[in-house]
């Protein structure tokens, strides 16, 4: 009861944590939506911006396009000069980044909320004039190469989860990696980034958050005066969920200068807004979270034949993976391992999961929960990213619910309609003897 009373406990935390963040929605014109969650706390405001422009908006030819943006955003404006971007926000106690993602691409500022005005004003003039010309092109070209090789090529894990996306999908962009193709990288055409940028930058292909120390109306007034104006652009094309059902299993084989071999398995699974996202995430944690779960306390613990493992449900707009990674210990037999793992998630399809394993589980998910609303800044992550994802930022305030609720029987249910043979990839890494 005792344990039953501390979940409940959370789970009440979480939902009064997400009705107390009012959020103001404003709208411009030319489609650009904001989001105001005006908090008084500490003096220091966040900006978040999101555009839908990640992996899944390329093709073939510019894979990796909407990385390469990550990095030039930070190269000038018409009124900016290079490097001028992150001097000024360092200089009044500030700081910038981004990130690319399959379904996105967002940058944020955190700053001293004296330089509201100074923040969007970079920030509307980079959107309506960055600075895109060959110079610009080719330095950051290099710098993503080399940041391929070094995450990629040279990264056995990240080359067995870019080679499992490739051969999983045949019809959906998620086959493409988000750092892009090297032969793409080393063509991408400036025509290319300006087209790419005026249909997936304009103010209508984005979403606007900001959290802390503001006045909303004023901030209002201070979008319609930096934002307003810049006009916005033809609609980019919609992606759809072409992806047809894989009938048969997939299996690739790598071999590589590495001493340990590995193996990475994925199985078609959900999107982030299916209601068997919930069962399935808690089903990853079940596997590989922590000691006790059941695939370190198997391959790890008792057997001892693996060296690290983790399991993962995707988070994207479109149906993702569930994945589950095995490094294996020198010498053991990798083909064993993997036999080992099926027998393990066998076992969850027949005989499900105890109570005491749920009731984990869970405590440790609204437990992460509750850290989505502690800062400005992951307050407007978490907003920004769900909003961009299901359409909807108030289901960011909705997850404790949804995992609360989620039982037993759902995740055996879950774990038997997705755990199929026929609709997992598997890819292998073995060492090349070398």
């Amino acid at each position: 009861m005792k344990k039953i009373f501390f979940l409940l406990m959370f789970f009440v935390a979480g939902i009064l944590s997400a009705q107390n963040i009012n959020v103001t929605e404003h709208n411009l014109k030319n489609g650009m939506k904001i989001l105001f969650v005006e908090d008084h706390t500490v003096p220091s405001i966040c900006y978040f911006v999101y555009f839908k422009a990640g992996g899944k908006n390329e093709r073939p030819g510019i894979t990796g396009i909407s990385h390469l943006f990550e990095h030039m955003m930070f190269n000038g404006s018409a009124k900016y000069k290079p490097t001028e971007f992150d001097r000024l926000l360092e200089e009044n106690g500030g700081y910038s980044n981004g990130s690319t993602w399959n379904d996105f691409t967002n940058y944020w500022e955190e700053f001293n909320s004296d330089k509201l005005e100074l923040v969007l004003d970079m920030e509307a003039d980079r959107m309506k004039a960055l600075k895109l010309d060959s110079q610009n092109l080719e330095q950051e070209r290099y710098i993503v190469m080399e940041e391929r090789r070094l995450r990629v090529d040279n990264y056995p894990e990240n080359k067995l989860e870019e080679e499992l996306y490739a051969h999983a999908y045949v019809a959906h962009p998620y086959q493409f990696p988000v750092i892009g193709w090297m032969g793409d990288l080393e063509n991408i055409k400036l025509e290319d980034c300006k087209n790419y940028f005026r249909t997936y930058y304009a103010p209508n292909n984005s979403v606007v958050v900001l959290t802390g120390d503001f006045d909303t109306k004023k901030a209002i007034k201070l979008f319609e005066k930096y934002f307003g104006k810049i006009p916005a652009q033809t609609p980019p094309q919609k992606i759809n969920n072409a992806e047809p059902s894989q009938n048969g299993e997939k299996r690739i084989e790598l071999k590589r200068d590495v001493q340990l071999s590995s193996f990475l398995i994925g199985y078609k699974s959900v999107s982030v807004s299916d209601p068997d996202h919930y069962a399935m995430d808690l089903l990853s944690e079940i596997l590989s979270g922590g000691q006790s779960s059941r695939l370190v306390k198997s391959l790890i613990n008792d057997k001892q034949t693996a060296v690290e493992v983790w399991a993962s449900q995707d988070e994207f707009e479109h149906p993702g993976l569930f994945k589950i990674y095995v490094q294996a210990r020198q010498g053991e037999d990798i083909k064993e391992i993997e036999s080992n793992v099926y027998e393990i998630l066998d076992e969850l399809t027949e005989k499900g999961i105890t109570d005491n394993e749920l009731e984990k589980v869970k405590n440790k998910k609204i437990r992460e929960l509750l850290s989505y609303f502690k800062t400005n800044q992951s307050i407007g992550f978490r907003i920004g990213y769900y909003h961009t994802l299901t359409g909807s930022y108030k289901n960011a305030f909705h997850l404790a619910e949804k995992y609360g609720a989620v039982t037993k029987e759902q995740i055996k249910k879950a774990a038997k309609k997705y755990f199929v043979k026929d609709q997992r990839t598997v890819v292998t890494l073995l060492p090349s003897g070398k």
